[in-house]
């Protein structure tokens, strides 16, 4: 079996963030359980490198660009590191300061990969709350894109039509979710759906920040609520728009409870819900969609997005993205409620495995590390950087047979990245 060393690079990745670190971290681990080797760089509060089961994680020193996350605006330091780990491809999931790795990767002959995990035309529409521009200017950057990583990895049709027209290698690859963690088995047991006082329990869970649309699951339940229907709706996490959000809500039955620590502990909120609000119309996947199905909790998506092409006729319903059209979808919703929607929900989730993402994913770099070798200047440079790197220890190198992992771990607190 071929061996690859994948370098993945990424920016916004924290300790609490949402679906792409959970996603990032899942194909490293099983990058790494398939017997490959794997190094994440990505920002952090100051210079670290930690060794795990999943591989080398280097964070760079980098400045935050809001409350949760932060940026590299040091790139050259990123492509050191690459230099010294000599990956056979990389995995960048950042079309902003670290997109220079593809050219690194261009000039040394080594493959490189693209993930989007956002749709940037439509989610910038949501921040400058206007169409004019945007499709002009995202389109430029998306054809340099293209041009520049030999593969762009999508994860829904959605996210794919970000890139018509623009010459991309498009391979779709959806995400998977943990079978595990998220099963019906963390509802309370005989807990009924609905429950005997008749109220419609629902849940959002995740960023409250306006990218995520966490307001159209508010905007929702105000309206169930002006129509009559008992419901109430308990919305999980934090972010920049929760203070608003609970000016909006006003004496409607909406309850904000904050940040759920643990992924155990979000598939319990998931499960005790009759239904989950996954609204955001701009989600280029919907990893919370996934995870509250397997869990057995049916969905209700807005009627575009990634999302809806996870929630399909069986586990959900879909509305347009604004209070009439969602609350109308939790209306239909609502009749099917029982043992057999939330077995439906399950099987629904049980086709989106990570097993079944890392072994696409590892098609993809197996493709681009057959390329074409790089320029004889550049073998040249590496191979004398890298028997630089071997003698004196670097743990980001390559290691050969003889030297031992009790060296590297030696090692791994000294060296300065």
């Amino acid at each position: 079996m071929t061996t690859f060393r994948i370098a993945q690079l990424a920016n916004f990745v924290g300790p609490v963030s949402g679906g792409m670190k959970v996603a990032i971290d899942a194909l490293g681990r099983g990058y790494v359980a398939a017997g490959h080797e794997r190094i994440l760089v990505i920002p952090g509060p100051k210079d670290r490198i930690t060794e795990s089961e999943s591989g080398i994680t280097v964070e760079i020193a980098a400045p935050r660009v809001s409350a949760g996350y932060r940026m590299i605006a040091t790139p050259w330091r990123a492509l050191d590191i690459l230099d010294r780990f000599r990956p056979t491809s990389i995995e960048s999931s950042d079309k902003w300061t670290l997109t220079p790795a593809a050219g690194w990767a261009s000039r040394r002959g080594i493959g490189s990969v693209l993930f989007s995990h956002e749709r940037l035309d439509d989610m910038l529409t949501m921040w400058v709350r206007r169409q004019f521009g945007v499709a002009a200017v995202v389109g430029a950057l998306n054809r340099r894109l293209s041009k520049s990583f030999d593969v762009v990895v999508v994860t829904s049709d959605y996210s794919a039509g970000e890139f018509a027209d623009t010459g991309a290698h498009l391979v779709k690859v959806p995400l998977g979710v943990d079978l595990k963690t998220f099963n019906p088995d963390t509802r309370e047991p005989g807990l009924p759906t609905p429950r005997p006082d008749g109220i419609l329990r629902l849940c959002y869970i995740g960023r409250m920040s306006h990218e995520k649309s966490p307001h159209l699951a508010v905007a929702a339940a105000i309206e169930l609520h002006r129509r009559g229907v008992p419901v109430r709706l308990d919305m999980y996490g934090v972010g920049p728009d929760a203070d608003a959000m609970k000016k909006q809500a006003g004496d409607a039955p909406v309850f904000f409870n904050g940040f759920v620590e643990g992924r155990d502990e979000v598939a319990r909120r998931f499960a005790a819900a009759d239904i989950s609000m996954s609204v955001c119309p701009a989600e280029t996947f919907g990893l919370a969609s996934l995870e509250a199905l397997a869990c057995g909790t049916p969905v209700v998506t807005a009627n575009r997005g990634g999302a809806h092409e996870i929630v399909d006729a069986t586990s959900g319903e879909a509305g347009s993205p604004d209070a009439n059209g969602l609350a109308d979808a939790v209306l239909r919703l609502a009749p099917r409620l029982g043992p057999t929607l939330r077995e439906a929900a399950r099987r629904r989730a049980e086709q989106f495995t990570w097993d079944a993402s890392v072994e696409k994913m590892l098609r993809v770099h197996s493709e681009v590390a057959a390329r074409p070798g790089a320029k004889p200047y550049w073998k040249q440079k590496l191979k004398d950087r890298h028997g630089a790197r071997l003698r004196s220890n670097d743990p980001l190198a390559p290691q050969t047979a003889t030297q031992q992992t009790d060296d590297h771990q030696e090692h791994l607190s000294l060296i300065h990245i």
